[in-house]
């Protein structure tokens, strides 16, 4: 039977090893800062832990760096990196220049929280798969490095938890991940730095955001019940009015927003009364509209709104205080742009 990977364990639980082992707490985060800060290969590469602490920790986990076996290369600059866990699963390292209030270079790594996705949202390729399975926390925050590895000597400036999955659907490993990216003996990456995206486990929502700091996104796609049930179909667990109540109970800062992800889908949710009620449900809420055009598929059963329908819905959101901003799409020719992740290798 493998041995567990070190990488799985919170410093709460590394901790709780260290006393059992007869070994003070603070070794954790000695531990702990070798195997994510320093990205240690082995246990003997630990050159400040005894010989007897090194061995015995050998023995008891593994520590194995995760390590992409495809990576595609968009004409964009965008590149896809697929995983073998064995299951498959992708992330996507995405390089940007803002140009609003002067250019400034961003790198953003899209990763995921499962292998698959059993929410069954009828405009994402990654629900086709059905869920695989969670992921561990190593698999998830070995993404992150095995990113920063690719992209180097460039630095991630954001990390995004959009990719293949429900990340509340597997919250305490998404917890953990969490804890460590943005630990100073994990990743160091700060909170600000950081979206988690649902769509919209509503029980989840409120307590995920007080125990991890990070940023919240929340796939909304329709403004009605019975139009959004079709298009995302756990909406018939939670429904617009649990999904808002929760939201609303979010324990957000000053000036920190919520964003809500809306896919532009041709003659579906594109309407001006489509934006009329957005702005509608949306009222009172410390909140951000993000515009996604619809990305084609195999086999999809939706077209994209036409750009200008997705200016003229973005307008109208505007015209009533939203701040509403459409997400460019990359990656396409290699099929990683948002919801076209389906672990498949592009065409030659």
């Amino acid at each position: 039977m493998p041995l567990p990977d070190l990488r799985d364990l919170s410093r709460a639980a590394l901790e709780a090893w260290c006393a059992e082992a007869g070994e003070p707490r603070y070794r954790a985060v000695q531990i702990l800062t070798w195997a994510h800060r320093k990205q240690a290969a082995s246990f003997d590469a630990m050159s400040d832990l005894s010989r007897r602490l090194r061995e015995r920790l050998a023995a008891s986990f593994s520590l194995a760096p995760l390590a992409p076996t495809v990576v595609a290369t968009a004409a964009d600059g965008t590149r896809k990196l697929l995983f073998h866990l064995p299951e498959p699963v992708e992330s996507v390292l995405i390089p940007q220049t803002e140009r609003a209030g002067g250019a400034r270079d961003r790198l953003t790594l899209c990763i995921s929280s499962q292998a698959g996705c059993g929410m069954g949202c009828t405009f994402c390729a990654t629900a086709r798969l059905g869920l695989l399975r969670n992921l561990r926390p190593a698999e998830i925050v070995g993404q992150v490095a095995a990113g920063q590895r690719l992209a180097a000597p460039a630095q991630l400036t954001n990390v995004v938890l959009m990719g293949m999955g429900e990340p509340l659907a597997n919250y305490e490993a998404v917890r953990t991940a969490c804890e460590i990216m943005t630990a100073e003996w994990g990743l160091a990456i700060s909170p600000r730095r950081i979206t988690v995206s649902t769509v919209g486990l509503a029980p989840e929502i409120p307590r995920f955001i007080a125990e991890t700091r990070v940023n919240l996104a929340v796939s909304l796609h329709a403004t009605t019940d019975e139009h959004r049930a079709r298009l995302v179909p756990v909406n018939r667990r939670y429904p617009l009015k649990e999904l808002m109540a929760a939201c609303r109970a979010v324990p957000l800062p000053r000036r920190k927003r919520i964003t809500f992800e809306y896919v532009m889908l041709a003659g579906e949710n594109d309407a001006d009364a489509d934006a009329r009620r957005l702005v509608r449900l949306l009222h009172g809420l410390p909140a951000k509209v993000n515009l996604i055009p619809f990305n084609p598929f195999p086999g999809a059963v939706h077209r994209p709104s036409p750009r200008a329908q997705v200016l003229r819905f973005q307008a109208l959101l505007r015209e009533h205080g939203l701040n509403a901003t459409i997400r460019e799409s990359r990656g396409q020719d290699i099929q990683a742009a948002c919801g076209q992740l389906a672990a498949a290798r592009p065409a030659a």
